[in-house]
This record gives structure tokens, sequence and C-alpha cells, in this order.
């Protein structure tokens, strides 16, 4: 199933779109964050930006993005259940990734879990190198994480 491009954009989370992106969140994540964490990022995080992925309107996914001085951080990645499969994933990573560079970003991080193949596929696809394990990082399950990280 491809994706018809003219109906996908990309833009900024406000506020109003919190109640979307935590409905994205409570099915894509064992521990979700809460609406408040969300308020938190848009409203009191300076370094946070969030962009969310939108087809015919309807919010489909999200990504956070934190810009810190020279370096990006993905806190988060997530398309709704039944968009996954499409490539919005990528296009949404692609987007993530310009936003970093407009805001003078010269690396991207993230962690990932080590048994989400399809993540780390999509992420070495985008020229996301493996950096280190991070022991006993997630705290449902004490899987470690894999660090990756690119140059933009």
């Amino acid at each position: 199933m491809g994706v018809n491009m003219e109906n996908i954009t990309y833009r900024l989370a406000k506020v109003t779109d919190i109640e979307d992106i935590v409905g994205i969140e409570q099915c894509s994540f064992a521990t979700p964050w809460t609406a408040e964490a969300f308020y938190n990022e848009i409203v009191g995080n300076q370094f946070a930006h969030y962009l969310l992925i939108e087809e015919k309107l309807q919010t489909i996914g999200y990504c956070g993005v934190w810009i810190v001085m020279d370096e990006a951080h993905i806190t988060n990645i997530a398309i709704l259940p039944e968009h996954r499969g499409r490539g919005l994933g990528e296009g949404l990573l692609v987007e993530a990734k310009k936003l970093a560079k407009r805001y003078g970003a010269a690396t991207v991080t993230l962690e990932v879990r080590l048994t989400n193949t399809a993540a780390r596929g999509l992420y070495e696809k985008l020229g996301f190198q493996n950096g280190g394990i991070r022991k006993n990082y997630y705290s449902d399950n004490g899987e470690d994480a894999l660090v990756m990280w690119v140059e933009l």
C-alpha cells in the first residue's frame, strides 16, 4: 500500500494537538507518556519540537525532537498502527532530520529497543549508525537500548 503524498502534510504540534498525540502514544508504547508530559514538552521545553504527520488533516503520527546546541535527539516517533507499513515513519523521520538541520544541529541521536528490528532497519536505511548500548534503558521490561546517530 503506497502513500499518496498529495494528502500528506507535516507541521509543528500545538497544545491543541496533545489529545491526538496521546492517542497515538497509547497504542504505540508499553509505557506511554501522559498528556501532562506532552504539555510540558510543547509549552515548557524550549528545546523540544514536535512534528506531526497528517493525512487529509488527520494526525496519524508524530516525532519529538530535542535540539540542544548542535545535537538533535529524537525522543519518540510513532505512527498509528493502521497506517504503519506505508513508509510514513520514514517520511516523518526525514522531515525531522530537516527540522534539526534548520535549527543548526550537526548530528541526530536516538535510542531504539534491541528487539525492534523494523525500526532499526529504517534508521539504518536513513544513515543512522550504531553508537553503543544503554543497559536496562526501558523501564517496562529492563531491555537494553541501542544508541544510534547520524551526521546531517
